[in-house]
């Protein structure tokens, strides 16, 4: 999914003039890095807000249109206004095809309704990370990473580790030796009772 957003060089500075400019609509932000010097820039609320609700806006290399010059950037910072559902601020970063880079990657979940943890044992899947830092070259970028449940049983989890990854993508937290739970699904209390009361009800008879 390619994703575009345009911007302008934005000459006025300081808080007076970042206020007036959300005042008119837009949103003040910043471009930097890949070895160039730091550019303010200003983009239209409304276009930018259309792209940033998507959540392939927040993990994904976005092509940016500067004055007519495109230039490849990721999302690496925004301030959303306390009361107003605005965008206050936004940073970018340049990215070069050349240069790994270090994104957090959202968790897409499948099969949670045929997981033996749910189906059988009625107990309920609980999302222990939502998203995790992956190591890759631009193009090697995946938009989501794909958990799936279907095999998963009550009272044992899935780990970093047994997830699948695209070719040239690798977890920051695995790369360090931290092999941490992505999902689990808990034993539901009294769950280990009903079930020894189920083997111990022949024996009655």
């Amino acid at each position: 999914m390619q994703i575009e957003i345009n911007a302008k060089k934005r000459e006025a500075q300081g808080t007076g003039a970042s206020r007036r400019l959300r005042r008119s609509g837009n949103v003040p932000g910043i471009v930097y890095g890949g070895g160039k010097d730091a550019v303010n820039v200003e983009l239209n609320h409304k276009e930018l807000f259309l792209q940033f609700r998507h959540e392939a806006f927040h993990a994904s290399i976005l092509n940016l249109n500067l004055d007519g010059k495109k230039e490849q950037v990721l999302l690496r910072d925004y301030q959303m206004h306390p009361v107003r559902n605005e965008i206050q601020h936004i940073d970018f970063q340049r990215v070069s095809a050349t240069e790994k880079i270090h994104v957090k990657v959202p968790f897409h979940f499948i099969n949670a309704e045929v997981a033996p943890g749910v189906k059988l044992a009625h107990g309920i899947v609980t999302h222990v990370m939502t998203e995790a830092d992956v190591n890759c070259l631009p193009k090697n970028l995946p938009e989501f990473i794909e958990v799936d449940l279907a095999t998963l049983e009550a009272g044992h989890s899935i780990h970093l580790s047994e997830l699948k990854l695209p070719k040239g993508v690798e977890f920051v937290q695995l790369a360090h030796g931290e092999d941490a739970a992505v999902a689990s699904i808990p034993v539901p209390r009294g769950g280990v009772v009903a079930e020894e009361g189920e083997e111990e009800a022949p024996a009655a008879e």
